[in-house]
C-alpha cells in the first residue's frame, strides 16, 4: 500500500480541516527541494507552479535556509512600533529597484498589501470607488475581495460600496477587433471607461490591476495598454495600483512586469515572489502620496508589520536573484519553455493558445482549435495524468476564463527540468485524448 493512503492521516484531515476551495491532492507531501516536492513514498514531483506561484528560488534554497536559521536565533518579531536593520535595509533595496516609489510598508500577504494600497488611495484622494478587471484576483479580505471578480463573489453579502469592473483584454477571445480580427484594446478600454463614468458618483479613487491576470487565465495586458490605463486614471484623478504578486521579482524576465511598458504606478504591491514562498509582502508608493496620507492620519497598524525575520528573507531573495542572474534566466528559460509548448501546440489541436511572459505561461485547452470552445473535462484529465507521471500543475477551470494551465516553475529551474515537464505534458495529453 502507498504511504500516501495512510487511513489515520486522511481521517484526521476529513475530521478537522475546513475545506477552503477546490479539493486536496490525494498525496501526503513530506519534503521539498529545488524544483521538486516529494510525497510519502519518496516520489519526486516536478513543481511547475512554484508552490502557490511563489517559490521563485525553488524549495529550501540553501541561502534562504541559512538566513532563516540565523535570523530566528537573533531577531524574529517585534512590537510594531520598533524598527530593525533588515526592515530598513529591505525598504531601501526595494526603493532602489523601483525609482520613484520611495516609501515602503512591509506586511505578510498579497491581500494585506492590497488592503493597505486601497485604503491609502481612498484616504489620499478622498474618494471611495475602486475599479478592477472582471477576471481579477486581489485577495480574500474586505477591500481586496471586493476588487476580485474572478471567483467567490456570491453568497457573502454586499461587496464594498463603489466596486466596479471592466473587461480584461483578451487577445485570444477579443471583444473588439480591428479589420484583421486582432484585438482592438483601445476601443475596448474607451468603451469600458465610458460605462464606468456613467455609473460613477464622481468618487473614483483607484484602479487596481495585475499586469498579467494569472487566475484570469494568464492574460497579458497588451503593450501600450498600461500607459493608456494610467492616462485614464490621471484624467479622473485616480491612482493606479499595480498588483505584482506573481509577476514581480523577475518572474516575467524583468524585475517588475511594468518595466516593459515604461509606466510606473502610483502604488505597487508585491507579495508571493518577494518572500519566495515565505509570508512577506510590500506596498510601495511615492513620497508625495505618503506625505499626504500621513498628514491625513493614515492607519495600517498590524501585528506583523515590519517583522525582521521575513524582511531578512526578502533581502536574501533579492541577493540570490541578483547573484544568480535570475531575471535574465527567467527570460531565457521562459523563451525555451514557450518554444517547447508551441511545438506541443503544433502537435495537438486541443492546445488553443500559448501566452504569457517569462516563466509565467498560460496553455489553454480547447475542444478543437478552430472553435476555441474550452475543454474543461479534457483539461482536468490532462492535469490528473500529469500528476500520475510526476508533474504538478494548476489549471484554471472557470466558464468565463477557459481551461488554462498556469505554468510558473521556479526561476532556478534547469533546461532539463523544463523539457521533462513538457514531455510529461505530452504523455498526459496522449493518454487523455485516447480516453475521450
Amino acid at each position: 500500500m502507498s504511504k500516501n493512503d495512510d487511513p489515520a492521516f486522511w481521517a484526521s484531515a476529513r475530521r478537522h480541516l475546513l475545506r477552503y476551495g477546490g479539493s486536496f491532492e490525494k498525496l501526503i507531501i513530506e519534503r521539498a527541494r529545488g524544483s521538486y516536492v516529494y510525497d510519502a513514498d519518496g516520489r519526486a514531483i516536478l513543481d511547475f507552479t512554484s508552490g502557490q506561484m511563489s517559490a521563485i528560488l525553488g524549495h529550501s534554497h540553501p541561502r534562504i535556509v541559512a538566513t532563516v536559521q540565523a535570523q530566528i536565533a537573533e531577531l524574529d518579531h517585534l512590537f510594531s512600533g520598533m524598527l530593525s536593520r533588515p526592515v530598513v535595509n529591505l525598504a531601501q533595496r526595494l526603493a532602489k529597484l523601483a525609482p520613484g516609489l520611495d516609501k515602503v510598508i512591509l506586511l505578510s500577504t498579497g491581500a494585506e498589501v492590497n488592503e493597505a494600497a486601497i485604503r491609502l488611495a481612498k484616504l489620499v484622494t478622498g474618494k471611495h470607488e475602486v475599479v478592477a478587471f472582471s477576471k481579477s484576483w486581489h485577495g480574500m479580505t474586505g477591500a481586496a475581495v471586493s476588487a476580485t471578480f474572478s471567483a467567490g463573489r456570491k453568497g457573502y453579502g454586499p461587496a464594498a460600496v463603489g466596486s466596479f469592473a471592466i473587461p480584461a483584454p483578451n487577445a485570444y477571445r477579443p471583444r473588439f477587433t480591428h479589420k484583421d480580427g486582432t484585438l482592438d484594446w483601445q476601443t475596448e478600454l474607451d468603451d469600458a471607461f465610458a460605462l464606468i463614468d456613467s455609473q460613477s458618483t464622481g468618487n473614483l479613487a483607484a484602479f487596481i490591476a495585475e499586469p498579467i491576470l494569472s487566475v484570469g487565465g494568464v492574460l497579458d495586458l497588451p503593450p501600450g495598454y498600461l500607459a493608456a490605463l494610467k492616462r485614464k486614471c490621471a484624467e479622473r484623478e485616480m491612482l493606479l495600483i499595480l498588483d505584482e504578486a506573481q509577476t514581480g521579482i523577475g518572474r516575467t524576465g524583468a524585475m517588475f512586469a511594468f518595466e516593459r511598458d515604461g509606466v510606473t504606478p502610483d502604488i505597487l504591491t508585491l507579495s508571493k515572489t518577494l518572500g519566495a514562498g515565505l509570508p512577506l509582502a510590500a506596498m510601495m508608493t511615492t513620497a508625495e502620496i505618503e506625505e499626504k496620507a500621513h498628514e491625513r492620519g493614515y492607519l495600517f497598524y498590524t501585528t506583523h508589520v515590519s517583522d525582521p525575520l521575513t524582511a531578512a528573507v526578502g533581502l536574501t531573495v533579492l541577493d540570490v536573484v541578483e547573484d544568480e542572474k535570475l531575471v535574465d534566466k527567467a527570460r531565457r528559460a521562459g523563451d525555451r519553455l514557450r518554444q517547447e509548448l508551441l511545438a506541443l501546440q503544433q502537435r495537438y489541436d486541443c492546445i488553443g493558445d500559448v501566452r504569457g511572459r517569462g516563466l509565467l505561461i498560460g496553455m489553454e485547452i480547447v475542444s478543437e482549435r478552430k472553435g476555441k470552445q474550452p475543454a474543461f473535462e479534457l483539461g482536468s484529465r490532462i492535469g490528473e495524468e500529469a500528476m500520475r507521471r510526476g508533474l504538478s500543475t494548476n489549471i484554471v477551470k472557470m466558464p468565463t476564463m477557459g481551461s488554462v494551465f498556469r505554468i510558473a516553475p521556479p526561476l532556478t529551474i534547469s533546461d532539463e527540468e523544463i523539457s521533462k515537464g513538457v514531455r510529461i505534458f505530452r504523455e498526459a495529453i496522449d493518454v487523455a485524448l485516447a480516453a475521450r
